[in-house]
């Protein structure tokens, strides 16, 4: 299916929700160590519900390992920086979606590591900072898994 990578998350909630999110469309959810709390985490779990055990999260302690351990089809890095909005790219199966800690985003390399085209944005209105991070992930996944037709889902 799909990947979601979370480079160094920080705050619990958010993974926690991003948790749920990766159970319920079949999404992988990959972890980029250093995290910023324990996956035994109250706030963590009480966002994730019970999802953690229907997710599937796989640890990394850094995106060079995630890369040498997965190797997904294309690497797309999500960014208030960067110049192309999410719903021009043709996804495809086995596509993975790098986002930043909450307090700092992308470190730049990271950022533009990518082909431009695969610099995505979700545009916003002007003087905008940023969306949540889960709320994020949501509209990417969705946009990507309704290009795949939503595949897998369960009818």
């Amino acid at each position: 299916m799909l990947h979601v990578v979370l480079y160094q998350p920080e705050i619990p909630p958010n993974t926690g929700n991003v948790i749920r999110l990766c159970a319920n469309t079949g999404c992988t959810l990959h972890l980029i160590q250093p995290l910023g709390f324990s996956l035994d985490d109250a706030k963590l779990r009480r966002a994730g519900l019970d999802y953690l055990d229907w997710a599937k999260v796989v640890q990394h302690g850094s995106m060079a390992e995630f890369r040498q351990r997965t190797v997904p089809g294309r690497l797309f890095t999500v960014s208030t920086q960067n110049p192309t909005p999410y719903t021009m790219p043709g996804y495809r199966f086995h596509d993975a979606f790098v986002y930043g800690p909450e307090t700092r985003g992308l470190p730049v390399a990271l950022r533009d590591s990518v082909p431009i085209p695969q610099r995505i944005t979700i545009p916003m209105a002007p003087n905008s900072r940023s969306l949540n991070l889960s709320n994020a992930v949501s509209i990417v996944v969705y946009e990507a898994w309704r290009q795949l037709g939503f595949a897998g889902q369960n009818t």
